[in-house]
């Protein structure tokens, strides 16, 4: 008896926690994202910066001590979405190599407005070994969300230090449930 008190006690509490507030923003014909309050969009030079890549992401949005990034990145690819049960396993697989240690947390295929996702939450580790010096690890909580349209995949990622997941999973969370690919 207890125990369901507490739980009514906690669901109840937990259904009237603010939602995150979110800025709809259009990245291009038929795909808009759900930007925190306080994020702002990084320039090209400070996405080329902390994105060193030859395929930079479309967007990257910071907040304002530069910790936390959401990011938007399309590549080109020759899946369709009938594909996602195969993919859930191969972006699984590369994920894992990406880092020393992976806690995934969610895994799933999921239909956001309509739209079929390829969903990981997870906590990465990162570890330099090559080193005589034991530096600590790099852990972050990350949520990504992979969708394909056309000939495109489009790789949605929430990145946040480990230590403050409980305070990002929400906004993670509601920023993933705000994107509008069409």
């Amino acid at each position: 008896m207890k125990i369901a008190s507490f739980l009514l006690l906690f669901l109840g509490l937990t259904a009237f926690a603010p939602t995150p507030r979110l800025t709809t923003v259009k990245l291009g014909t038929g795909l808009a994202v759900g930007v925190p309050a306080g994020f702002t969009a990084l320039p090209d030079d400070g996405i080329a910066a902390k994105y060193p890549s030859p395929r930079r992401p479309l967007a990257v949005y910071t907040n304002p001590s530069g910790r936390v990034d959401f990011s938007v990145a399309v590549r080109p690819t020759t899946f369709e979405s009938m594909d996602y049960g195969v993919l859930l396993k191969i972006y699984k697989s590369s994920i894992q190599r990406l880092y020393t240690k992976v806690d995934f947390l969610k895994e799933d295929i999921r239909t956001v407005n309509g739209r079929d996702f390829i969903y990981f939450e997870f906590v990465s580790s990162v570890t330099d070994e090559r080193r005589n010096i034991q530096l600590a690890p790099i852990k972050r909580y990350q949520t990504v969300q992979y969708a394909i349209k056309g000939q495109q995949l489009y790789v949605f990622t929430f990145v946040a230090p480990a230590e403050e997941q409980a305070q990002w999973k929400p906004t993670a969370l509601a920023v993933m449930n705000a994107i509008t690919l069409k």
